[in-house]
């Protein structure tokens, strides 16, 4: 039986709540597909988290195209990291076909923001997979 796109296999907010209490100055977290769906967040309301997971797609194909251009790489992105007055953007590839949002203060440190997202990806990342979807529904 499939489901709706917009429905996520389960809640997986907890699973974000970890990164977002253990960095200072975290203010957003979401869990996005390839696509721009937002599949979970922590520190934010619906409408925002659609935004930042709509513009985050854009990103991650900007940075593929970006990725390509290293031959010796696999062509993918991994890391994504922007500063912008009053704060931090990251941007992490976390399982398949699935990224890993931040957004945070200027204030954070940098260092603890990019080993925790790593951490929840290592530790997290087949749970944090994007299901493969046919006209609308996963599959």
């Amino acid at each position: 039986m499939s489901r709706q796109v917009t429905q996520p296999r389960f809640n997986m907010d907890w699973m974000l709540r970890d990164l977002a209490s253990s960095v200072p100055e975290t203010r957003h977290v979401v869990l996005l597909s390839s696509d721009g769906l937002c599949m979970a967040q922590v520190g934010t309301d619906k409408d925002t988290a659609d935004r930042l997971a709509a513009a985050c797609a854009g990103l991650q194909s900007l940075s593929g195209a970006i990725a390509a251009q290293f031959p010796e790489g696999d062509g993918r992105m991994r890391l994504v990291v922007i500063e912008v007055d009053g704060g931090f953007f990251y941007l992490m590839a976390a399982g398949t076909s699935s990224y890993l949002a931040v957004l945070a203060e200027d204030s954070v440190d940098a260092g603890l923001m990019g080993q925790c997202m790593r951490d929840l990806v290592a530790r997290l990342g087949e749970h944090l997979s994007s299901p493969p979807r046919v006209d609308g529904r996963v599959t």
